[in-house]
């Protein structure tokens, strides 16, 4: 009966907690503070461009304009959710999605394997296999693609520059992104080459730089083709449209390394607080082995420390839901 009281106890503690992080946490995290104002910021900074554009053009060009915008946030919706292939682009890998799969049937059969002959529990076996053959692969998808889209806005803004520069020497945009295939470290060079290999075969320039956001899923990818599908369609002043741009995409990545240093602090907390059970654990049971092992043996024990690695990760979700700043 105890052991009963106990287990109700825990999982009914567990539904309280989840039930207040879903209803309770946004509202004391502000998010839907912050989500009503970036709506606002947003709405009034449409209604500045229309009247802009109604002050500054003729109706046809704001209706250009309006239509480009629009469908570039119909695009962008869409690649939220990629699929297999698109994500496997992104993390700039040349596998097709057969090959994929069959590295990933691989792994789980591989593991599951050394687990049931390690273990011999066939419920480990299953759920090992289950991590490696579907969340490793996909967690090394996001691993490579957020570091594929680190090293291309490290060097986007000076290709920017070079389109800048090349522009106002006299020389055609499609030369100007030459010289960036050219000179340009990966994944810049690979990123333009594509632009121009699409554009050789017969597609706009405009259309040609909307791909760019599809491999590339990164505002600053995004504003570079607002910029050029914009200007192919309505004209105006292409070098000092993409000067602008440059100083944005500056601007952006300074602001971005001032949010890192200043949310430091809060993410080595997070960690040493993340940490520190484990590390507590383990010298105990180094020191004074009896005094732990009970917790490994007996059945209340495996309740204890499963609802105790419940709260641990809800805990260090919650801080790191409360450190990362999207902006």
């Amino acid at each position: 009966m105890p052991m009963n009281a106990i287990a109700i106890f825990c999982l009914v503690s567990a539904a309280i907690g989840g039930i207040a992080y879903v209803f309770i946490y946004p509202i004391l995290s502000g998010e839907k503070l912050a989500e009503k104002r970036r709506l606002g910021i947003t709405q009034a900074d449409v209604a500045a461009r229309k009247i802009a554009a109604r002050g500054a053009a003729p109706k046809v060009r704001r209706e250009q304009i309006e239509e480009t915008i629009k469908d570039l946030e119909d695009k962008r919706k869409k690649a939220k959710s990629p699929p297999l292939m698109t994500r496997i682009t992104q993390a700039g890998l040349t596998w097709t999605k057969r090959t994929f799969i069959i590295i990933s049937a691989s792994l789980g059969v591989f593991s599951f394997i050394i687990l049931i002959y390690l273990t011999g529990n066939l419920m480990v076996a299953a759920g090992g296999s289950f991590a490696m053959g579907f969340g490793f692969p996909r967690w090394l998808l996001t691993y490579l693609k957020k570091r594929r889209e680190k090293k291309f806005l490290d060097n986007f803004p000076d290709s920017v520059d070079i389109i800048v520069r090349g522009i106002k020497a006299g020389l055609p945009l499609l030369d100007s992104m030459k010289i960036i295939v050219t000179d340009a470290p990966e994944p810049i060079r690979s990123e333009f080459k594509n632009i121009l290999d699409t554009q050789a075969i017969g597609m706009p320039i405009g259309e040609a730089c909307l791909k760019l956001y599809e491999s590339v899923p990164v505002p600053e990818a995004n504003f570079f083709a607002i910029v050029i599908s914009i200007q192919q369609k309505a004209g105006g002043n292409l070098s000092e449209a993409l000067g602008n741009l440059s100083r944005v995409l500056r601007d952006r990545k300074k602001m971005k390394a001032k949010i890192q240093a200043m949310s430091m602090e809060a993410k080595a907390s997070g960690g040493i607080i993340g940490a520190l059970p484990i590390v507590v654990g383990g010298v105990i049971y180094i020191t004074s082995p009896d005094f732990i092992t009970v917790l490994f043996v007996h059945p209340v024990g495996h309740i204890m420390l499963v609802v105790s690695a419940i709260w641990m990760m809800m805990g260090i979700f919650v801080m790191k839901k409360m450190i990362n700043f999207d902006f």
